[in-house]
């Protein structure tokens, strides 16, 4: 595979997709190269089945093999959510600072064992006649009281890691680029198009 099509206008979500395939000599080309192409309204009510979804379709539209993300932060304090509304949970304008506020508002006075989370990344390969087919990867930390870094985007500045004792936004690229939960997906994605391309899909 020489080229893959990513089905997402999020400028942070390309330049990741990027960066993790560039090492395999993929081209990678997204919808910000198709202007033209509105927003896929996002109807399932997972992770996977959203990304179900924009795969299909831009696949269908295209004629080409596509990937489509859906990914977002869970919060076991609040039931799951922001979930699959991550992207727009202060409001339909997808403002990362909004979005944010609004978790910290709602986690105050919480204390830090009580904000357990996890990322969660669902991607899914929409091949033209064939069936598509789902990964999923996942990242567990903490929600921290303030924001910390200044690297990634999204939640990235409250998500504590416990493992490397900082928030994502504060972890250098190459490092999130390893633990994080698209990059879990991504392996698994990498290993299926392994597959497919042996079995000649």
């Amino acid at each position: 595979m020489k080229e893959l099509m990513i089905a997402t206008k999020n400028k942070g979500k390309v330049n990741e997709f990027k960066e993790l395939f560039s090492s395999r000599g993929i081209n990678v080309k997204s919808l910000l190269d198709y202007p033209e192409i509105d927003d896929i309204e996002e109807t399932g009510s997972t992770f996977a089945e959203n990304a179900i979804i924009k795969a299909e379709a831009i696949s269908k539209l295209l004629k080409l093999p596509v990937i489509a993300d859906d990914s977002g932060l869970s919060i076991d304090y609040l039931d799951g959510r922001p979930g699959v509304y991550s992207a727009r949970y202060a409001g339909e304008q997808k403002n990362d600072l909004a979005n944010t506020a609004m978790v910290l508002v709602e986690l105050k006075d919480v204390p830090s064992e009580k904000r357990t989370a996890r990322f969660h990344c669902a991607l899914a390969i929409a091949i033209p006649e064939e069936k598509t087919y789902v990964v999923e990867g996942t990242c567990e930390g903490q929600i921290t009281e303030a924001p910390r870094g200044e690297n990634g985007f999204g939640y990235d500045p409250v998500f504590y890691v416990v493992e490397e004792g900082k928030t994502m936004a504060e972890l250098p690229k190459d490092v999130k680029n390893k633990i994080s939960h698209r990059a879990k997906a991504l392996v698994k994605m990498d290993k299926l198009l392994n597959e497919l391309e042996v079995s000649g899909k």
